[in-house]
């Protein structure tokens, strides 16, 4: 077992972890962040996205102690500083982006990075964007609504497929 110490959600944090031990597993079973859903630990279906460094990665993907030191960011810490929700996850709430919930911390978490690189996106570039998070209950066509008015943009033009 090694003691890996990161920034997660602005915090300094450690917990022991084998060498083995996913960025998912020492989230959820490490640090009780279990906010961030393992859904087929192959990362294919997107579920445990979280942010690193600012980008997004697909923390079964990851092990934990290659990340000493790193900075990551779970949907724990999207909400706003007064616990109010989060620009992201208001614009789920406000265009019912989620059924389920399963995929949704993935989903908004990867929607989330991919608009500080892309501010204002095309619908097009929206659905390419998230590819890579499967979600079994919504026919994402919310989702694209969703992350649409995150970014500021006027939703009512979009056609439901």
């Amino acid at each position: 077992m090694t003691k890996v110490t990161m920034t997660v959600n602005g915090k300094t944090v450690s917990a022991e972890a084998e060498g083995r031990t996913l960025l998912s597993g020492y989230l959820r079973e490490g640090l009780g962040l279990t906010g961030t859903h393992v859904g087929c630990d192959t990362s294919q279906c997107g579920s445990c996205v979280v942010h690193v460094n600012g980008q997004a990665v697909k923390s079964c993907s990851v092990f934990a102690a290659d990340l000493e030191g790193a900075e990551v960011r779970t949907i724990e810490g999207m909400a706003n500083a007064d616990g109010s929700l989060g620009v992201m996850q208001q614009a789920f709430q406000d265009h019912h982006g989620l059924q389920c919930g399963f995929c949704t911390p993935g989903m908004v978490m990867a929607a989330s990075a991919f608009l500080a690189e892309t501010p204002k996106p095309s619908e097009n570039q929206v659905r390419h964007a998230l590819d890579g998070n499967i979600c079994r209950c919504t026919g994402y066509h919310n989702i694209v609504k969703a992350v649409m008015a995150a970014s500021g943009q006027d939703v009512t033009r979009i056609a439901a497929e």
